[in-house]
């Protein structure tokens, strides 16, 4: 496993919700560069790694990404098994294809590891299943926040019937719900609000778009969060009873 690099999803936050292809690569390693939001917890599969922080948080001071790939490069090319190690899925709003890409660009070896994502985890915990025969057909991943800004086309989200997922819209709740309303989706919509999926601290708030905002301030809503919105964020057991019936 020398002189490569393993992008590696660590999950939500709950250390058993790693792979066993996650721990053998944490096991392998000779330098470990993780995210802020992975469970320290997690580091016990790899006592013998160094271990380095590359955090990347909004709001917040951030390790630039230009250091990172440069950091990635410099271990693999002297011989050493170098894992990323990120929160959720690499892949999912975590740029793994692009630290996969750069890597491959520069003539090192590299391997993406899935991990479970936030939304799933979240919504799984608080008995959300984000689809559902008869209810939701699917299920849309977004991001309230974009490198360049752009908007997402809400019109077709509010249109597509399936479950929406949003991912870092805690500083975003008033645009989403302001968006979302006026491409027609119905004030009365359920959404869940779940801080911290996966771990034990996690917390669940179900409201409304409607109610979102007074909601959230009364939930104190704070990062790390996700937005599950959709029928299925009603209570899923009444859902369940009403299909079978």
């Amino acid at each position: 496993m020398n002189n490569k690099v393993w992008l590696v999803g660590a999950g939500p936050g709950d250390p058993e919700l790693l792979t066993l292809k996650a721990v053998r690569a944490l096991r392998e390693a000779d330098v470990v560069m993780i995210d802020d939001l992975v469970n320290p917890q997690i580091l016990e599969h790899c006592p013998q790694a160094r271990v380095i922080s590359v955090g990347k948080r909004g709001g917040c001071r951030s390790t630039p990404q230009a250091f990172i790939q440069r950091l990635m490069l410099r271990y693999a090319r002297q011989g050493k098994c170098v894992v990323r190690l990120k929160g959720g899925d690499p892949c999912i709003f975590g740029r793994g294809t692009e630290e996969y890409n750069w890597l491959h660009l520069h003539g090192i070896d590299a391997e993406i590891v899935n991990g479970i994502t936030a939304g799933l985890a979240g919504a799984t915990n608080c008995s959300i299943p984000l689809t559902l025969r008869g209810v939701a057909r699917g299920v849309s991943l977004v991001t309230a926040h974009t490198q360049d800004d752009s908007e997402l086309n809400w019109q077709a989200l509010a249109d597509s019937g399936t479950t929406l997922v949003v991912y870092m819209g805690v500083a975003k709740l008033a645009d989403i719900r302001q968006q979302l309303i006026k491409a027609g989706m119905h004030a009365d919509m359920p959404v869940a609000m779940i801080e911290n999926a996966s771990l034990p601290e996690q917390r669940e708030r179900r409201s409304t778009l409607n109610q979102l905002l007074d909601d959230a301030q009364d939930f104190r809503l704070k990062s790390p969060a996700i937005l599950v919105i959709g029928q299925v964020a009603c209570d899923s057991q009444v859902k369940l009873d009403q299909l079978s019936a």
